[in-house]
């Protein structure tokens, strides 16, 4: 049972400690290679209450990661890297019910979103942990038909390029993760991000991108919903690019 967050800056679960805000740049890293932005806003009682009552049992188990285990009845594996408030992965969730989620977010305000999410729909095909990275060291090999990594922190700073996801180890370990054929991806309303996603992605031997006009990277898909950071974003004045990726092999 989670214990009451109170006036901490974390929240710990049987998943681990859930930062209500990162700590500072000079400060210890709230986990291995995962990072945030500030998260001010503080949980309702309610959200509290289901974070204690649901958040358990949705936490992914230590060790290496048995997607047969996880889901027995599944069809497919799917993974979120970063979540946010849930939506998305909520909604694939529950439009799929053949197929079985992990999800990764580290900040307690966006998995508190995702416990609701859980809650309100009684969705029974999601699991939750906070590293992505870590997720995907876990898994077996070819374990995953698609991986989302969907409006990332852009970290524009030069000294913070580190902290971006996509970089050659953070795709190796995809690469492994992903079955042949799979797809990887991903979203970002910050052009240079996506140009750096792409840059990356062409350069590995292991992804195709399979685009072959402007309609491939400028349209939302179809196949997921339009969440309120992408909404923000457009009514700002930016136009997010979606790229995806298959498995080569």
């Amino acid at each position: 049972m989670a214990a009451s967050p109170g006036k901490s800056s974390t929240w710990s679960t049987r998943c681990g400690p859930l930062a209500a805000e990162p700590l500072s740049e000079a400060g210890p890293k709230p986990l291995r290679r995962a990072y945030g932005r500030r998260l001010g806003r503080k949980l309702s009682a309610r959200r509290r209450e289901l974070l204690a009552e649901t958040l358990p049992r949705l936490c992914l188990p230590s060790g290496a990661i048995a997607p047969a285990a996880l889901f027995p009845e599944a069809a497919d594996l799917w993974l979120e890297i970063g979540y946010g408030g849930g939506e998305h992965l909520a909604w694939q969730a529950e439009r799929h019910p053949e197929i079985g989620f992990i999800g990764c977010e580290l900040f307690q305000g966006g998995v508190a979103s995702l416990v609701r999410h859980v809650d309100e729909r009684g969705l029974a095909n999601i699991r939750h942990a906070q590293d992505g990275h870590d997720v995907l060291e876990r898994l077996p090999e070819a374990a995953l038909g698609r991986c989302f990594l969907l409006f990332p922190d852009p970290w524009p700073k030069y000294r913070h390029w580190k902290r971006r996801f996509v970089r050659r180890e953070s795709l190796d370990a995809l690469a492994r993760a992903l079955r042949p054929g799979g797809e990887f991806r991903f979203a970002s309303d910050d052009a240079e991000l996506a140009a750096w996603t792409l840059m990356h992605l062409l350069a590995h031997p292991a992804f195709d991108w399979p685009a072959r006009g402007v309609a491939d990277w400028d349209r939302r898909p179809e196949d997921w919903p339009e969440t309120r950071y992408e909404r923000k974003a457009i009514a700002q004045g930016r136009h997010p690019i979606y790229l995806r990726f298959l498995r080569q092999g």
